[in-house]
């Protein structure tokens, strides 16, 4: 993108005009999606001259980048926990939201209003038409170059003193890939989004380490030995040293960290994130009382998040591909053997790939399975997805909605109270159900709906 209007954007086209600003958020919300609609465009090409065209606001505070396959959110929101424990001022880049857009750019986690979304749109069309760019061009941004956009924005207007940005997809091509971080993180390597980045752990831990930079170290989550090998070389590659959580803690899940999040798997997280720490300079005061603190008030819904729901245990958590589905079996397995039960599941999955890793071990912990269809274009339908069962096994699963499981907030209707439920699979079905629950209690309210 060009800050000078150039005239060939525009030919035979509507430039998407700043004199017609957005005033209600429902407005904001539907152009957005929109540009979801029209899929993604990989490449950092359109952010970098979006970033140039608004000023490089991502220039004006230090940054900690996260990519990973899973585990990037998780170490994201410890990383600002351990900030903020020791008095910093931070900002905070997550994706997708649970329930509500703004939960994606968090200030202290404040989520951004829908007052600023409608405000930060604007001038991001403005500065866009300024440039030349017709919306349907090529170089348009896309719903997410718009929301990382009104991240950078934010952090600067609001004077955040670090900020935690986590990677979309990949790293290398990934339109975060614009900024200079302190400390770049790989949390996990894993099977997942393989069109896009590749088929073996090696392709895709070569489109991860697209983001680790000169000279500057890079902090290294629990991740195969063939990605850990090609991450390292790329690292050398760039003078950056690699600081490796498998190499300072080792196998034993004893010496890690403690964490307030469940899950054995946060444990490994919260070594990433202190190691993190760790690696700053001592000028952010994040001593071994602070990071220890800020590990014990760490705020990320729907990660194995019990929840008392009248008379029955409810856990939310997001497993959406196969490594995370291997976290989920061992999660269920400690599950039974605590209650004594078997779980109803009740689950979604956005594409075939994703769905046949998750039946395959919802199938051998569950006592009764119901498939629902996220409100999502990728969505695998609940019909589909049954057909994958065998025919032996189809009496226990079930194609339904979430509307007839959770017909009004605070009640669940399948099974009984000594029945744990567990909603699991893709973050965008725990966000329609914490929707429909009312569980907006953990997220600051700011007046807008999920979109």
């Amino acid at each position: 993108m060009s800050v000078a209007p150039n005239p060939t954007h525009s030919l035979g086209r509507s430039v998407d005009s700043a004199s017609r600003p957005f005033s209600d958020y429902a407005a904001v919300t539907a152009y957005l999606y929109a540009q979801k609609a029209r899929g993604p465009k990989f490449g950092v090409e359109r952010m970098r001259g979006l970033a140039a065209a608004l000023g490089h606001p991502e220039r004006s505070y230090p940054v900690i980048h996260v990519a990973g396959t899973n585990g990037k959110g998780s170490v994201s929101a410890m990383l600002d926990a351990i900030f903020q424990a020791a008095g910093w001022r931070t900002g905070l880049f997550t994706s997708p939201h649970l329930v509500q857009l703004g939960e994606r750019v968090q200030v202290n986690r404040q989520i951004l209003t829908a007052e600023a979304m409608i405000a930060y749109t604007n001038e991001v069309r403005a500065t866009c038409a300024a440039a030349g760019v017709a919306a349907d061009a090529e170089d348009y941004p896309t719903f997410f170059e718009f929301m990382t956009a009104m991240a950078f924005l934010q952090f600067k207007r609001q004077c955040v003193d670090l900020a935690t940005i986590e990677v979309g997809m990949g790293g290398r091509l990934d339109a975060t890939n614009v900024v200079d971080p302190l400390v770049t993180v790989i949390t996990s390597i894993g099977l997942d989004h393989c069109v896009e980045l590749g088929a073996t752990f090696e392709e895709i831990a070569r489109e991860k380490a697209g983001i680790i930079k000169l000279g500057r170290p890079i902090v290294l989550g629990r991740v195969p030995l063939a990605a850990e090998q090609i991450i390292r070389a790329i690292a050398a590659e760039r003078g950056a040293v690699v600081h490796s959580v498998r190499e300072i803690y080792g196998e034993d899940l004893g010496c890690y960290p403690q964490t307030n999040l469940a899950g054995d798997y946060q444990r490994w997280n919260a070594a990433t994130a202190t190691l993190v720490a760790q690696v700053m300079p001592k000028e952010w005061r994040l001593t071994a009382p602070v990071i220890a603190q800020g590990l014990t008030q760490v705020n990320w819904p729907g990660r194995w998040e019990s929840i008392k729901l009248e008379d029955r245990l409810l856990i939310l958590d997001a497993s959406h591909n196969p490594e995370g589905v291997a976290v989920l079996a061992e999660n269920l397995q400690q599950l039974i053997a605590t209650t004594g039960r078997r779980p109803l599941i009740v689950a979604g999955a956005l594409g075939e790939f994703r769905a046949r890793a998750m039946l395959e071990v919802l199938l051998r912990y569950a006592q009764e399975i119901y498939l629902v269809t996220p409100r999502q274009e990728r969505a695998c339908p609940g019909e589909v997805v049954r057909a994958f069962v065998p025919a032996a096994e189809r009496h226990r699963v079930h194609v339904t909605s979430l509307d007839k499981i959770f017909p009004e907030p605070g009640a669940c209707v399948i099974g009984n109270s000594t029945d744990p439920v567990v909603v699991t699979g893709s973050i965008y079905v725990l966000g329609e159900v914490m929707e429909r629950l009312a569980l907006k209690r953990a997220l600051p309210a700011s007046g807008e709906d999920r979109g």
